[in-house]
């Protein structure tokens, strides 16, 4: 409870002055009496130490204590059902309260902080920022974040999934960017950094593990409930949400992508590097740029590929749209090659149909030659159809 000046100095004059017991002063002012026994303990006064008062739960207290040392999770609601079958006669509220006192808490746990040498360690994290809905569909927008644990370099980029492609995506522009990564990059439990994990054994996702062969960089897990481990991603992503997300104006997700790569190289390069406060960020990754692996010559491939099989209409169904593909395709088994921007369908190895992506629901993404075909085939079929054939005796 917060009182004011003139409270606390009335609470002073009568104690010293007066001489009023403490449950005088409350009583008086229409304060508790803790609030004047700290008042008093601030001006100097030892606490007054009152004896307990006894209280009906005091006979179920060894009962209670020995259960909450055995099983220190045990929720207050059980307990009081518990303690009612042996005969405790009070409501739940006052049992709650006591127990909140009595239950076991953890010893707080001291965190070091870890410091890096330049080029060794960067961090990776997803952040989630809501939806978009284009046409019908609503797509989750997600940002990867990658973070230099030396310099505090950010790397944003906005995707509409976390998926693995996606995941892929944005280490090779991370890369591209600072020409160049760090030896080590830490993850915590993503599905698409970590498929099983037991303990201090750790399954990696394959893809990753070709990525990370590809670049000649050290995947590596973060241990479970270490936050200070994963610290500085998880930073910047409050940073992000804080600092640029926040009130932001955009119409697409390239827009927004071009205000992240001008706020990662203006506003987040010029604030000061926590490691070294003598340094901004842009000149503490100049320091550390030098130092990062060199990219290979290139770089890995990021297109999701999927076997579809086209149905008696003359498309394929990719990511919630149907494209179009050449009538004489149809049931067969195709594939997708497709980036962020085109979707190639392929028959074997032979290009049969390109596309501009559509990341909307329900969409038919049509080429007009496609459709101009079909509808001659069956124009002329009906034409055949439509002659008498005639008659060999005439």
């Amino acid at each position: 409870m917060t009182i004011s000046k003139e409270i606390e100095a009335k609470i002073l004059r009568y104690h010293f002055v007066e001489q009023w017991r403490i449950g005088t002063i409350a009583t008086q002012l229409g304060i508790h009496h803790s609030v004047v026994d700290r008042v008093l303990s601030q001006a100097g006064m030892p606490k007054v130490e009152r004896s307990p008062r006894a209280s009906i739960i005091d006979p179920y207290l060894p009962f209670i204590i020995e259960t909450l040392e055995s099983f220190p999770t045990l929720t207050a609601a059980r307990l009081y059902d518990m303690v009612k079958q042996r005969g405790y006669p009070g409501g739940p509220s006052l049992f709650r309260q006591r127990i909140s006192q009595l239950r076991p808490r953890k010893q707080p746990e001291a965190y070091l902080r870890l410091k890096t040498l330049p080029g060794e360690q960067g961090q990776v994290d997803w952040g989630h920022f809501g939806h978009l809905q284009i046409g019908k569909a609503k797509r989750p927008l997600m940002a990867f974040v990658m973070v230099l644990s030396w310099s505090r370099q950010i790397f944003l980029h906005f995707y509409l999934n976390a998926q693995m492609e996606n995941f892929l995506r944005g280490h090779v522009n991370a890369f591209e960017a600072w020409n160049g990564l760090p030896q080590v990059l830490l993850y915590d439990n993503l599905k698409s950094a970590v498929l099983e994990r037991q303990g201090d054994a750790v399954c990696f996702h394959p893809t990753l593990l070709a990525l990370s062969a590809h670049y000649r960089f050290e995947p590596r897990p973060v241990a479970v409930a270490r936050g200070n481990e994963k610290g500085r991603v998880e930073r910047a992503i409050r940073y992000i949400r804080d600092n640029f997300f926040a009130g932001r104006d955009w119409q697409t997700v390239d827009e927004l992508n071009a205000q992240a790569n001008e706020w990662c190289q203006g506003v987040s390069a010029n604030r000061r590097c926590p490691q070294n406060q003598e340094l901004l960020v842009k000149e503490a990754f100049l320091q550390e740029q030098p130092r990062l692996t060199s990219l290979p010559d290139n770089p890995f491939d990021t297109r999701e590929r999927q076997i579809v099989r086209a149905q008696k209409t003359p498309y394929i169904r990719f990511d919630l749209n149907d494209y179009s593909i050449p009538h004489q395709q149809v049931q067969k088994t195709l594939h997708v090659d497709a980036d962020l921007q085109q979707v190639r369908i392929l028959a074997g190895d032979g290009l049969i149909a390109q596309h501009s992506r559509s990341f909307a629901k329900g969409e038919q993404i049509e080429q007009q030659e496609h459709i101009n075909a079909l509808w001659l085939e069956k124009t002329h079929a009906k034409l055949h159809r439509g002659h008498p054939l005639a008659c060999p005796c005439q």
